[in-house]
């Protein structure tokens, strides 16, 4: 069996369309969109992702705004930067690019948020509504998964969904938003870690298998069911920077989908933080 790619870039300009014509029509009303990035420090990876963040921006029609700090940053430094974003007028939405530099709190940073304009959804306030399935900002990661299955017929609903991975940003809020009782989602949800004796057990019962521990190969063609669909949200780096994702590409050789080594989950990633934006500038303006 070989896989069907569960192509990111594919998702990510579908999203662009959709949101270009929703920035035309807030444009129409005088308004203009604008998400805003908090960046501490100079990791080159955090660095291109917001880079790409902006050009997206300008592709569809949003204002972006920068606050680019020095590794050496404060605390304070960081919390004044995210009150600019806070009071800014024009800033719908924004993120602070986390993990932050070593001796630095990501949590002070992520209650310093106003959770209006939380465009990553990981304010505590967002979490909770989140988990009571009420309307708020989710978490870019976790909506993107969900999005880029159902964007290529993957069903969710009823199946079994095994997460290794129960972190702050991707495990905890995937495994709560394919939970609930709503359209792609509805799902039997098992999330388990590294520290779980036998992976393979679970692995080997999912009809849709996700992993975000950045751990490389993990997940082995051996503990994948036949016709699975596998989504690798964590990834780390080889030798000579390669990339190399949870799931062993090898994997797709018995699965039924499969997210490329290279443009899986990180385009769906930025395609929902646009859509949050977007969605924050359309609350904001009220119905037209």
């Amino acid at each position: 069996m070989t896989a069907s790619l569960l192509d990111g870039n594919a998702f990510l300009n579908h999203v662009k369309a959709d949101l270009h014509a929703r920035t035309v029509a807030l444009g129409e009303r005088g308004i203009t969109p604008g998400l805003a990035t908090v960046l501490v420090g100079e990791d080159l990876n955090s660095a291109a992702y917001v880079r790409m963040k902006h050009e997206d921006c300008a592709e569809i029609g949003i204002n972006s705004f920068r606050e680019d700090l020095p590794a050496t940053s404060s605390q304070a430094d960081v919390i004044a930067a995210i009150n600019r974003c806070n009071v800014n007028p024009g800033i719908d939405g924004f993120i602070v690019q986390l993990p932050l530099p070593n001796g630095l709190d990501d949590e002070a940073a992520l209650l310093a948020i106003d959770p209006n304009k939380d465009a990553d959804g990981l304010h505590p306030v967002n979490l909770g509504r989140l988990v009571m399935g009420s309307n708020a900002p989710i978490p870019c990661t976790p909506a993107g998964i969900q999005a880029l299955l159902a964007f290529n017929g993957v069903e969710i609903e009823g199946k079994h969904v095994v997460i290794i991975g129960r972190g702050l940003t991707i495990g905890r809020p995937l495994a709560n938003l394919l939970a609930l009782k709503r359209a792609h989602a509805n799902a039997a949800v098992t999330v388990i870690h590294t520290g779980v004796p036998d992976l393979s057990y679970y692995t080997r019962q999912a009809d849709i298998l996700i992993s975000a521990v950045g751990s490389p190969s993990v997940v082995t063609p051996d503990m994948v069911k036949p016709g699975a669909a596998l989504v690798s949200a964590g990834i780390s780096f080889g030798e000579g920077r390669r990339l190399i994702p949870d799931i062993d590409e090898a994997c797709g050789e018995v699965a039924g989908w499969i997210t490329p080594r290279i443009g899986g989950v990180g385009p769906t990633t930025r395609a929902m933080l646009l859509s949050n934006a977007v969605s924050a500038a359309e609350r904001s303006a009220g119905a037209p």
